[in-house]
């Protein structure tokens, strides 16, 4: 098949890429690099033709309130036009779980803007909602620092790797239409604090971490169990230390 990649350069759309690719598909990458712009909607006809599929996992540049709502939106109002004017027959979109839990951020409120275009146009979908990756332990760690205090929420987080999410995304696309959400995670739930400090620990990172009720995840107040998946969740293999061991290689 000829599957068209989104945002086929990042983390995740890479990995996804290599999957297709070893299995014989016909993987496109579509990016602003390689002349296709979701949000003017250049080059998006021209990628389109002959593809049955097409993966989302595209991500805003900006995670401001207005710009990722403006991306997310207009993106994938794009794209799914273009996509029932060539005749795909899937689309795939990566998504977060606890997105309709969140409403106070504008980030979560942009991916249930984008849930709901996708859910309402033509063409059959997949959405598959992932817990957040170890891969992105140091980026919360750094936007939650305040001098050497890390302040983190006092909730649950079950992450997982990318190379799973990878997986499940690239199943999906090689599978049928859902028409509905399909939820992973890791195997193992923590609070912030745990894995942070855990994170700290295999890097011999001296910051201190506090786990304080006020802190927020992309601008939302977490409860405990906001960000952990339901019952039916995909669950990965691969543990946070054993990931930790192999990334610090």
């Amino acid at each position: 098949m000829k599957i068209v990649v989104i945002g086929g350069s990042g983390l995740i759309g890479g990995k996804v890429v290599a999957r297709l690719t070893g299995q014989g598909h016909e993987a496109v990458v579509a990016t602003p690099r390689t002349g296709v712009n979701t949000l003017t909607g250049e080059g998006l006809a021209e990628v389109l033709k002959g593809a049955e599929v097409v993966v989302d996992v595209s991500n805003s540049p900006s995670f401001e309130a207005a710009a990722v709502m403006e991306f997310f939106t207009t993106s994938s109002r794009n794209v799914l036009a273009a996509e029932a004017e060539a005749g795909v027959r899937h689309h795939v979109a990566l998504s977060v779980v606890g997105t309709s839990r969140l409403p106070d951020s504008g980030y979560f409120r942009a991916k249930v803007a984008q849930e709901e275009l996708i859910a309402a146009s033509p063409v059959p979908y997949s959405i598959v909602h992932a817990t957040q990756f170890f891969e992105f332990a140091g980026a919360i760690a750094d936007s939650a620092t305040e001098g050497g205090t890390v302040r983190v929420p006092d909730a649950l987080i079950q992450p997982i790797a990318a190379d799973e999410v990878a997986d499940a995304v690239t199943r999906a696309a090689l599978g049928e239409p859902t028409r509905g959400i399909t939820e992973v995670a890791g195997p193992e739930s923590f609070t912030f604090e745990e894995m942070i400090e855990r994170f700290f620990e295999a890097r011999s990172d001296e910051r201190k971490v506090v786990s304080d009720p006020e802190a927020r995840y992309f601008g939302a107040r977490l409860r405990e169990r906001s960000l952990l998946p339901g019952d039916g969740a995909g669950i990965g293999g691969v543990r946070f230390a054993d990931w930790l061991r192999a990334s610090a290689k």
